[in-house]
């Protein structure tokens, strides 16, 4: 049993939850509002939680800077949600919508829709934009995420 623990941001209620590394696969709950800490479905992020899942979650963060009136965006909603569900525990996926959350846009120098970006530490560690199909995007962010 592996006894390093692994700090994870609920997607329900924000709270941090330390888990040993070994119990990330047996479907954990928040310790403070029970829910589950892994949906398999992207997070929706605002300008609020957007730094608690960045700076205090151990695990790798990819998120997906959209727009509601991209159509890139929506055309490659199905295949984010699908590989949420794929990648899991691993990493969390995220979305924020830049319309609504433009601050973290201009933060983030975020020019064209879809964007894709990994947070590891903190620190963003790779970028990509585009919309792209299942199996790239699940070969994209395994790479991204070594």
């Amino acid at each position: 049993m592996s006894t390093t623990s692994t700090h994870v941001v609920c997607p329900h209620c924000q709270a941090v939850n330390r888990l040993p590394g070994a119990r990330l696969a047996e479907r954990p709950a928040c310790g403070q509002c029970h829910q589950p800490l892994f949906t398999g479905h992207p997070v929706e992020l605002s300008q609020q939680s957007f730094a608690r899942h960045i700076e205090r979650s151990d695990l790798p963060v990819v998120v997906d800077f959209w727009a509601p009136w991209c159509g890139p965006c929506r055309a490659m909603a199905p295949a984010y949600e699908a590989a949420a569900a794929q990648l899991e525990p691993g990493l969390r996926l995220a979305k924020v919508n830049t319309e609504a959350e433009q601050g973290l846009a201009a933060q983030y120098n975020i020019r064209s829709i879809p964007t894709l970006a990994v947070f590891r530490g903190g620190r963003e560690v790779a970028r990509q934009a585009g919309a792209m199909p299942l199996p790239q995007l699940l070969a994209w962010v395994r790479q991204a995420t070594r």
